[in-house]
């Protein structure tokens, strides 16, 4: 049985694995093209390893890792998820984000395509952190390069797509990250199709900055 430390339980280590059952049972994802990093007390990070699919997935395999050096070899662990540069980068860059979510879904993607980042369309573009939802320049996947876009485009940001590639949220808590998620594929959603019946009519500035404000105390609420 493998030993974890007191701020690394099974039952955190578990709560990653039925984060990745969640989104592929609701559509956000598909496979094992996303993947989950959680902040542990430590300092360290817990990250889903790579390639294995959610449902073969136990707590033992989940990988720990420090937040300012690369993977050890000789560890014992698996290999972490082929994007853990950009979840170690987030989380050292935002001290406030516990959890971190990368995923494929199906309306991020599309935009993500053909690089079109998300204006004020709707007011939830505020649960994102700012006047749109960015988009992250492409760099090849696992790359110290793609982890610099990522981190720049969510310098103020809790949620950015990915060119050509996904998109990723950050939350206090991991349920948080899971909600804004999946608040952003609908956003996605909901703009794709406003496109296509007319253009849409996008709210001001001052707008986005009065949902800003109520934001403080709107979204998904905690114990």
């Amino acid at each position: 049985m493998p030993r974890f430390a007191p701020e690394d339980s099974p039952a955190l280590r578990q709560s990653i694995i039925d984060a990745c059952l969640e989104m592929n049972r609701s559509g956000i994802n598909q496979g094992t093209s996303g993947n989950i990093s959680l902040r542990i007390a430590s300092g360290d990070m817990l990250i889903t390893p790579s390639g294995l699919p959610y449902e073969a997935m136990t707590p033992g395999m989940i990988v720990r890792m420090p937040l300012d050096r690369g993977p050890d070899a000789g560890d014992g662990q698996p290999a972490p998820s082929s994007e853990w540069q950009f979840h170690q980068a987030l989380l050292a860059a935002k001290p406030e984000a516990m959890a971190v979510v990368h995923a494929h879904p199906v309306n991020c993607c599309a935009l993500a395509v053909n690089h079109m980042p998300i204006p004020p369309c709707h007011y939830m573009v505020a649960a994102f952190g700012g006047h749109d939802v960015p988009l992250a320049d492409y760099a090849l996947f696992g790359t110290a390069e793609l982890s610099a876009h990522v981190v720049d485009a969510m310098a103020d940001r809790q949620g950015c797509l990915m060119a050509n590639h996904g998109a990723i949220c950050t939350g206090d808590t991991m349920a948080r990250a899971m909600w804004r998620m999946a608040e952003l594929e609908h956003l996605a959603a909901t703009y794709i199709r406003a496109r296509s019946i007319g253009t849409p009519k996008l709210l001001s500035h001052a707008q986005i900055d009065e949902a800003l404000a109520a934001f403080a105390s709107y979204g998904l609420k905690q114990d």
